[in-house]
């Protein structure tokens, strides 16, 4: 579709940290800093891992916790090493089929929601049926690049 895509993705591992009660801006400026030091060598290796896209941040609706997570590197998806945080942990994601929608700009908060929203209504009225109570964020960008910029809103299809 021209306003989406589906896209299958291979199961892979995260490295995570969920930030509570915080509003989604600040949830994100700190869970970003948790995750660049675990790839900056706070690891059980204290080893340094390469920056990788997308970030992103899973959001419940009526929920105040948010889980920030960066992409384990392909070559370290096998044995990614250990937080040294114990707020900090690596996950699996199972493979999926995720409804996607994508946009240029600055993303706030505010934006990704009405991203959402309009993914959330166009699945509707095409019929497609998805898991309406939580989505995921997805930026590509440092925020030093200024122009072209691509973010992402994720919805899991059912």
């Amino acid at each position: 579709a021209k306003d989406y895509e589906l896209r299958q993705y291979e199961s892979a591992k995260w490295v995570s940290t969920v930030i509570r009660g915080e509003s989604q801006k600040e949830a994100m400026r700190q869970g970003f800093w948790k995750l660049f030091h675990y790839i900056q060598g706070k690891n059980e290796k204290e080893m340094k891992i390469d920056m990788t896209v997308p970030v992103t941040c899973l959001v419940k609706s009526g929920c105040t916790d948010f889980k920030i997570s960066f992409f384990v590197p392909f070559e370290h998806q096998d044995s990614p090493p250990q937080p040294t945080e114990s707020d900090v942990f690596i996950e699996e994601r199972k493979a999926a089929a995720l409804f996607v929608r994508s946009f240029g700009g600055f993303a706030s908060p505010e934006k990704y929601a009405e991203e959402a929203d309009t993914l959330a209504r166009t699945l509707r009225n095409r019929g497609q049926p998805f898991h309406e109570d939580f989505f995921y964020t997805a930026g590509y960008d440092s925020p030093f690049k200024l122009f072209n910029r691509h973010n992402e809103v994720w919805y899991f299809k059912k």
